[in-house]
């Protein structure tokens, strides 16, 4: 049964990556004739030539590297100690600190978008890497996963750790990091995936088109020379493609790590 409802749901999400696919082989001409065909004779390659002709596509691709790679280290860097720190130490307000780091799920990104935006301004880091990367950092998604794995470590290893002579800083970073390594990983994959895909924070605090993203520069393209749905498909299959590799290669990560963080059947 299970097997049949994974199969639907899988069917269901090819169909419109199907389409896209189709669509990005026609002839602009051809995209919104009707009957709406899924192939037709004369498709062809014109629409990635054009895109990959009208955009820099190699420094597009360069940015999004750096800034989602950027994200994912240092947010989930933070995300760890803030977890392990909530898991594992005491302090005065500590569960209200805990609550309103919850509470920030809540909140819509497109609310603090504009005091976002006046901040990196202030600071000087609008058309920067940096200004595209801190904003993103702040994950308490992040933190609360990380806390509830960090919670079910037995607390006897950390004692005979400590028995041993090991500070706080030498059990988290050689007891508890390496026993986190598949949460780290599936945390970091999904990171990685929604800073890749973020466009609003990007288009709005970068002017530079060097420091473009990768859906960035593609949009551009795309707005130079008005809808046209072939190339629109065709940016958006190009946008998509690394992180189908990412999925490829690291879907065992991602399913043990979901597995791991004891939330997945709630």
């Amino acid at each position: 049964m299970l097997t049949t409802v994974g199969a639907a749901l899988a069917a269901l999400w090819l169909v419109p990556f199907g389409w896209a696919l189709s669509t990005s082989f026609k002839p602009e001409a051809d995209t919104q004739l009707l009957p709406l065909k899924w192939v037709q004779s004369n498709m062809n390659l014109d629409a990635y030539r054009s895109v990959l002709g009208e955009g820099d596509i190699p420094k597009w691709l360069l940015n999004s590297v750096i800034v989602s790679t950027g994200v994912t280290v240092l947010a989930v860097a933070v995300s760890a100690l803030a977890a392990y720190g909530f898991a594992r130490t005491t302090f005065r307000y500590r569960k209200a600190l805990f609550g309103l780091t919850l509470a920030g799920i809540m909140v819509p990104g497109t609310v603090i978008t504009a005091p976002l935006f006046t901040e990196m301004r202030a600071l000087g880091l609008v058309d920067t890497y940096w200004g595209v990367i801190l904003p993103q950092v702040s994950a308490p998604a992040l933190v609360f996963i990380l806390f509830r794995f960090f919670q079910e470590i037995p607390r006897e290893l950390e004692e005979a750790a400590r028995i041993d002579g090991a500070g706080r800083w030498r059990i988290f970073f050689q007891v508890v990091l390496p026993l986190s390594r598949p949460v780290l990983a599936a945390v970091s994959i999904f990171t990685f995936i929604v800073s890749w895909n973020n466009f609003m924070w990007p288009y709005l605090v970068t002017t530079d088109p060097d420091l473009a993203t990768l859906p960035v520069g593609l949009a551009t393209v795309q707005s130079s020379f008005g809808i046209r749905w072939a190339q629109l498909m065709a940016g958006a299959l190009l946008a998509a493609l690394p992180l189908l590799i990412v999925f490829v290669f690291f879907q065992r990560q991602i399913v043990r790590g979901v597995a791991h963080t004891g939330i997945a059947g709630q």
